[in-house]
């Protein structure tokens, strides 16, 4: 995967879901029925045994990305979705990061001047902090081929089973019945 041209790091690393084709594309995971993810609107899954997946349905697209947050591992699941400057993007609700749905980047509100008054801010990118996956869908179901890329991206500190044991065990305890 190293030496991709630009067309095959688009197809790899973009998440609106592509037409449906005949048969689903190797190394993919099954996520579950086009019509329950609609309904839902977002779905979690752990695929491959190893990273936790978020799968969302947003304004006629699907979307694959980690369901922990890049930053420290919010749950993205339960973050609201939001445009700014043109780019949806899932709003982490622990500390508002905000993560462009198409290419996992990262966005912040820059100040070109401190000193001009009024202050005047615009959105900038920190860059790919959270992997984003490619979806396909076939006959009405949705499968994600996980992003394997070669380079380390932020969101992967979230899916390594140290984590996972630390974030378990932290939990709190479901109180027992009556």
């Amino acid at each position: 995967m190293l030496n991709m041209t630009s067309e095959e790091k688009t197809s790899q690393t973009s998440s609106p879901s592509p037409p449906s084709s005949s048969s689903p594309p190797p190394a993919s995971h099954f996520i579950g029925r086009k019509e329950d993810i609609v309904q839902a609107r977002r779905v979690t899954k752990l695929v491959n045994g190893s990273r936790d997946i978020l799968v969302l349905y947003h304004q006629g697209e699907l979307h694959a990305m980690d369901m922990r947050c890049y930053h420290s591992g919010g749950p993205l699941q339960q973050g609201d979705i939001e445009e700014f400057d043109g780019r949806m993007c899932i709003v982490c609700p622990w500390h508002k990061y905000k993560i462009t749905l198409a290419e996992g980047e990262g966005l912040y509100q820059a100040v070109d001047d401190p000193t001009a008054k009024p202050l005047r801010t615009r959105w900038r990118s920190k860059g790919v902090k959270q992997r984003i996956h490619r979806v396909t869908e076939v006959n009405g179901d949705v499968y994600v081929t996980l992003n394997d890329c070669g380079e380390s991206v932020e969101s992967d500190t979230y899916q390594t089973e140290r984590y996972r044991d630390v974030l378990l065990k932290n939990q709190p305890k479901p109180k027992p019945k009556k």
